[in-house]
């Protein structure tokens, strides 16, 4: 009798499963949820600088997880200033900083219930909820997860200079320094520095560096292992687009690549999109809110140390809206695929460096007898196009090429003003010699 009903409920639920498993197909015949152990890589949406009120941010950070998940995201880095959200806190249920805590915590209580912790007295209190906590609210295998970050806050002076620690295991405080460029790698040491010791895979990359006019491409160039940057940070006052006297984040960019390539190390500068949120009440474009910018990692899990090696590897993009389908290189062409939404125009932007005349006839990157190029000949625009599959072969002059792709669509809620929706590929390197072989095929861009 066991035996009989053991055999039939099994029976009934390998068909309920199988069942659901045909329902879940589209009709390509492909899950319509992806496994978490898919072999074939795919791209992942995520934001790896956000704020709560573990720092700055105005609102508990499972609101904001929640806001980022159910916007389609699946990671996330809650990146608040020299501190990780682990550990006892309490903080005053009216009144946070400068903030007015009252209308987030009915938001708060409404969403979460009995999860809320309170306690009465003199003044009313609330608990912060610690990351090893909230996470098990919102993780799911293959869908989303959240990623140990922080802010390590510095300055030299008076010039702030911030840096991200992602996948980090330990707070890691304001190491200082005796100059912008000795803030910079003392911290940009002590994040790879906990790395080697835990055997973590971690990454650093620098934070918005025109803020407060704080980071030059000069200093930014010499930094040993910062191999990440902001190109578009969406806080109001980050200033990615410079002024008469300062570079934007895309001419910063093009300067460090020229530098490391011809002058330098060789080392490659990826550029990252972020939000650096810290509003989620009230929207608008002198507010500091979610959804302004991300990252798209191709990636086979949805691990952080399997998002963090996709990231060294440059196998990624940034965006404000555009989607790509295909980045590729082979080391000697560029190419890629736009995923077009209807009745929206899409123009590409192929930017380089070429070498100068005395280096065109085949010095390797990094050769110090290249000298300098024409500085009209750093991150010029090589091709324009607005083929939805667009491409770029090289001539044998560039140091590196990276693509600008910009639609005709406004963004919802922008930077600044005018914004359209835009995507950046990193650099590519071409092959140094036209019989060398790529390491990588449709890869690394």
């Amino acid at each position: 009798m066991t035996q009989r009903f053991s055999l039939r409920a099994f029976t009934l639920a390998f068909l309920v499963v199988s069942a659901a498993a045909i329902i879940g197909r589209g009709q390509s015949g492909e899950p319509a949820v992806p496994t978490p152990f898919s072999d074939q890589p795919r791209w992942w949406r995520g934001n790896l600088h956000t704020h709560s009120l573990w720092s700055d941010g105005d609102d508990f950070p499972e609101m904001i997880v929640a806001w980022y998940k159910e916007h389609g995201y699946n990671f996330l880095g809650l990146s608040d200033h020299n501190v990780l959200s682990e550990g006892p806190r309490w903080i005053d249920a009216e009144r946070h900083g400068r903030i007015d805590l009252r209308e987030p915590m009915a938001k708060y209580r409404q969403r979460f219930g009995a999860w809320v912790e309170e306690q009465r007295g003199d003044r009313p209190l609330v608990r912060l909820k610690p990351l090893s906590e909230f996470r098990s609210l919102f993780e799911e295998p293959g869908r989303f997860m959240l990623i140990p970050s922080e802010e390590i806050t510095d300055r030299f002076e008076k010039l702030p200079v911030h840096l991200n620690a992602t996948n980090v295991r330990e707070s890691i405080a304001p190491q200082g320094g005796r100059s912008v460029l000795e803030v910079m790698q003392n911290n940009v040491n002590a994040v790879l520095e906990q790395r080697r010791r835990t055997g973590t895979p971690m990454l650093v990359h620098l934070n918005h560096p025109n803020f407060g006019w704080g980071v030059t491409a000069e200093d930014l160039a010499r930094v040993h292992g910062e191999r990440f940057f902001e190109v578009h940070n969406g806080h109001p006052v980050v200033r990615n687009y410079g002024d008469d006297d300062h570079p934007g984040t895309e001419r910063i960019w093009d300067v460090v690549l020229t530098t490391r390539l011809l002058l330098r190390d060789g080392q490659v500068m990826f550029g990252l999109a972020t939000d650096d949120a810290h509003q989620y009440h009230a929207f608008g474009i002198d507010r500091v809110n979610p959804g302004r910018g991300w990252i798209m990692v191709r990636a086979r899990h949805l691990t952080a140390e399997s998002i963090v090696n996709a990231l060294e590897q440059g196998d990624f993009y940034a965006s404000t809206g555009v989607r790509l389908r295909d980045v590729g290189s082979d080391g000697r062409r560029v190419w890629l695929d736009i995923d077009p939404v209807p009745g929206v125009t899409y123009g590409t932007e192929f930017i380089g460096t070429l070498k100068p005349a005395a280096a065109a006839a085949g010095d390797a990157p990094g050769d110090r007898a290249a000298g300098a190029p024409d500085p009209d000949d750093i991150g010029r625009v090589l091709l324009r196009t607005s083929d939805p599959h667009p491409s770029y072969t090289f001539t044998g002059r560039e140091l590196y090429v990276r693509a600008r792709v910009r639609s005709s669509r406004p963004h919802p809620n922008p930077y600044a003003a005018g914004d359209l929706e835009t995507a950046w590929t990193q650099p590519m390197v071409p092959a140094s010699h036209p019989d060398d072989k790529p390491a990588a095929t449709g890869r690394g861009l």
